[in-house]
């Protein structure tokens, strides 16, 4: 495995590969990352990983000074994974000058994370297409358990016609249900115990659509209302089309119930996809 850690580098290595798979990512790595790794393992002949903290897509009271770094570790454990490449460029090789084109999603980006973060996809969509100008994949794979992302970064390459193929991997669970993250680090040992609570509130909103509810906004107040008692600050609870993002039409089968709260510290966030 090779680290790489300027574009110049990067290009001249994968000048000769006809097949590449892409994993973007910002490090401190779990079992959900390198399940992605996994996926692009059997999508291409060279898999490429990158490590970046992106510094466009956090706010400014947000955690970009102490988002947890451990590139050794994880080196270690994309080597035994199979990854081919792993680019780490630094801020300065992303962004020598500063970044005033910026891609602008759609307006789905406005809500859910996207009210609670403003701007966060923007610097989302923007890294990410430039290290798809950079790596130049065919294929990218990304994680659903931010549901929202993956669908911005669908549209994306659509909207742009990129020539990628966008592919997703199932959330990974800790055993308790816990979404994994590189966010979970954190947690306090009586937060971690509690932050699968928010797994086990969307399953209640799952099942009483499947049960027959269709009075969504009743069932999301209530949940946030449950969180809320039990101390968590929720950003929102919100059941969805899976398909579109947007409130659910009347007959609309195909849903995905997202959440988004704070735990002490720690933003979480989790969904479940369930059809009626």
């Amino acid at each position: 495995m090779e680290v790489i850690g300027t574009i110049e580098a990067l290009r001249q290595r994968l000048a000769r590969e006809r097949a590449i798979a892409f994993v973007p990512t910002m490090g401190n790595l779990h079992a959900g990352h390198l399940q992605l790794v996994e996926i692009a393992r059997q999508r291409a002949s060279c898999v490429v990983v990158s490590i970046f903290v992106n510094p466009l897509q956090f706010g400014a009271n947000e955690d970009l000074a102490s988002y947890p770094r451990t590139l050794e570790q994880d080196c270690v454990n994309l080597e035994a994974a199979g990854a081919d490449i792993v680019f780490t460029p630094s801020v300065s090789e992303m962004y020598p000058v500063p970044q005033h084109v910026l891609v602008e999603p759609s307006p789905i980006a406005n809500a859910l994370c996207g009210a609670a973060r403003p701007g966060h996809f923007r610097g989302v969509a923007t890294v990410v297409l430039k290290l798809f100008n950079m790596v130049q994949p065919q294929v990218a794979i990304f994680g659903k358990k931010d549901f929202q992302q993956l669908f911005i970064l669908r549209d994306m390459v659509q909207q742009l016609n990129l020539p990628i193929a966008i592919l997703a991997g199932e959330t990974v669970r800790e055993t308790d249900g816990l979404a994994m993250s590189s966010r979970n680090s954190y947690l306090k040992p009586a937060e971690r115990m509690e932050a699968p609570r928010l797994y086990r509130a969307l399953l209640q909103v799952v099942q009483a659509a499947k049960g027959g509810r269709r009075d969504f906004d009743a069932i999301e107040a209530q949940t946030a209302q449950y969180l809320t008692q039990l101390g968590w600050i929720v950003d929102y609870i919100s059941v969805r089309s899976a398909t579109t993002l947007l409130r659910p039409a009347p007959d609309e089968q195909s849903l995905v119930v997202l959440g988004a709260a704070r735990l002490g510290k720690t933003r979480l966030i989790d969904n479940i996809e369930f059809a009626l």
